[in-house]
């Protein structure tokens, strides 16, 4: 059965960005785009520093066990889903967050697969994660770092409203908290709203 759990809101973006994405909570059968994503060395070469030598990660499908068991219906704490494609429902990439403990933060993730690439969805997706971590799970403080060669990735966080904390061996830190989020909404809205779906 599908569930619908749809928290759109207006919010003075434009309809084209508010309507391509929405976030979707995956379920079993689910996985083998995880598989895929982690899988594509055009799609993960930036992780290659870590996964030598392409990035990919490694037996992916028991991290795909792993996410259904520790990451699924855990919000605050964590959470994932894959961003989906409204028009044809499908998949384009995956977001996360979890929280840091040592750190009092919560630290996020984004990947679009590479063939989705260069259609704004990074952008739209990070707003979706925003609505939801921010807005809907109330969390405090949301934190990004990687490469600071990586100027798409750059422009995209300071686009949304995230500020530089610096760059400490070549990896630039991102933070923004929910007041700084809520100053980027206009009044009559709530950001893009997560759109968010489960599949149980």
């Amino acid at each position: 059965m599908n569930v619908l759990e749809n928290m759109e809101s207006s919010n003075g973006r434009t309809g084209a960005e508010k309507e391509r994405l929405e976030l979707y909570v995956p379920c079993r059968e689910d996985g083998w785009f995880y598989v895929r994503l982690m899988s594509d060395p055009a799609t993960m070469s930036y992780n290659s520093p870590w996964f030598s030598p392409d990035g990919c990660i490694p037996d992916p499908e028991s991290g795909w066990n792993d996410i259904l068991s520790g990451w699924i219906g855990r919000e605050p704490e964590r959470f994932y889903a894959f961003l989906r494609r409204k028009p044809d429902g499908a998949f384009v990439g995956d977001v996360n967050y979890h929280r840091n403990h040592e750190l009092d933060r919560h630290d996020m993730g984004i990947v679009i697969f590479a063939q989705e690439r260069g259609k704004g969805y990074g952008k739209q997706g990070l707003r979706l994660l925003l609505d939801k971590a921010l807005l809907t799970d109330g969390i405090h403080l949301l934190h990004n770092d990687f490469e600071n060669s990586r100027t798409a990735a750059c422009r995209i966080h300071r686009d949304c409203g995230f500020r530089d904390t610096g760059v400490t061996n070549g990896m630039i830190g991102f933070d923004i908290t929910r007041e700084e989020y809520r100053s980027t909404i206009p009044e009559d809205g709530r950001g893009i709203g997560t759109g968010l779906q489960t599949r149980v």
